[in-house]
């Protein structure tokens, strides 16, 4: 008798244990010797040398299969410091993603801090290929909707979120994001977005809208909106990609417009890659007038050497260049350069 209930005990034991999720335990370790340049309006030049984080992170990703073609998943994602081994970069132990969610054929639909908008990764982040949107080289004129307090490093619009993604339609996935106010969220109403990504073979489209708070131009938009599209083509060792995004700001009778563009080139040689990188931030509209010399021009060349699918060198030269109205990388008028190289490692 004891041996049946021991042998039973030990079959629901392992039952249990398969109908676990499956644990991966990921993250991306990026860190970078830079020799960085400011140059103020007036002239005055200021140099530094730093170890730079590229938006190192760690986390872990589940799914277990509840049959039926249903699934399982969550995703908890923690950001830290790899040049000091601190935590930090966005608030929170899980601060850059922790969500959970279900999927099968109707699609994907999760909850809770869904990280970065379904529309950066379909516009801003799918053509910056040479260090993945990260450190001093990353995109400067994109303006993350809805976000408070720190831009690229606070993702508040997709906290206290829902998000849901079609199947795949023929290449087509579409995806709607709605970040939800609640008491003590800074965000002064809902956030939603809509992106669609598309693509087969060599040719690769996006297209996104954001109704978000935003700033811009001095005006601080309880009504703001984005619209971006996207494509990017493989053509053999060649790769291509540009965006378009317009952006809008709306407080009470003050209003302002700005377009921006970026067009992006890699070219691959055995274990080297060859990039180049150029944004352009056009003047801003108001509806006073334009905001005089308020545009800007980034640029990156760059060069990646892949030791193996996990593990690179690489090296960069990134340039801002500020008008004198323009303040992407500090002050108005202020000008910004780092020359690079650094490792970056995923796991």
């Amino acid at each position: 008798m004891k041996r049946t209930l021991i042998a039973a005990a030990a079959v629901l034991a392992a039952g249990t244990a398969f109908a676990q999720s499956s644990v991966t335990l990921y993250g991306r370790v990026n860190t970078s010797i830079e020799y960085q340049t400011t140059e103020t309006a007036a002239g005055a030049k200021s140099h530094v040398s730093v170890l730079q984080n590229n938006a190192s992170r760690w986390g872990l990703r589940g799914s277990e299969d509840l049959g039926g073609g249903l699934k399982g998943l969550f995703v908890l994602e923690s950001a830290f410091q790899s040049d000091t081994g601190a935590a930090g970069g966005q608030p929170g132990l899980f601060g850059r993603e922790a969500w959970v969610g279900v999927e099968g054929n109707f699609g994907r639909v999760r909850l809770g801090n869904l990280g970065a908008t379904a529309a950066y990764y379909a516009t801003a982040d799918y053509i910056s290929m040479h260090n993945h949107d990260t450190g001093t080289s990353s995109d400067a004129f994109y303006l993350y909707p809805g976000a408070t307090g720190g831009g690229a490093l606070q993702f508040a619009e997709l906290k206290n979120a829902v998000g849901y993604n079609t199947p795949n339609f023929g290449g087509l996935v579409v995806e709607a994001q709605f970040g939800l106010r609640e008491g003590g969220v800074s965000t002064p109403k809902t956030v939603g977005v809509l992106a669609a990504n598309f693509d087969r073979g060599p040719l690769h489209l996006g297209a996104a809208f954001v109704n978000a708070p935003i700033t811009l131009g001095g005006v601080a938009g309880t009504e703001g909106k984005e619209y971006g599209l996207r494509a990017l083509y493989e053509l053999g060792a060649f790769t291509v990609g540009a965006y378009y995004i317009r952006n809008e700001a709306e407080a009470g009778a003050a209003e302002a417009k700005r377009d921006s563009f970026r067009v992006s080139g890699m070219y691959t040689l055995g274990g080297s890659e060859f990039h180049v990188n150029v944004g352009y931030a056009d003047k801003i509209k108001l509806n006073t007038g334009t905001l005089a010399a308020s545009d800007a021009i980034q640029y990156t060349l760059g060069y990646n050497y892949n030791l193996s699918k996990r593990t690179k060198v690489y090296a960069f030269y990134t340039a801002v260049d500020n008008k004198a109205g323009a303040t992407y990388s500090g002050a108005a008028g202020t000008d910004f350069s780092s020359v690079a190289v650094g490792v970056r490692h995923n796991f």
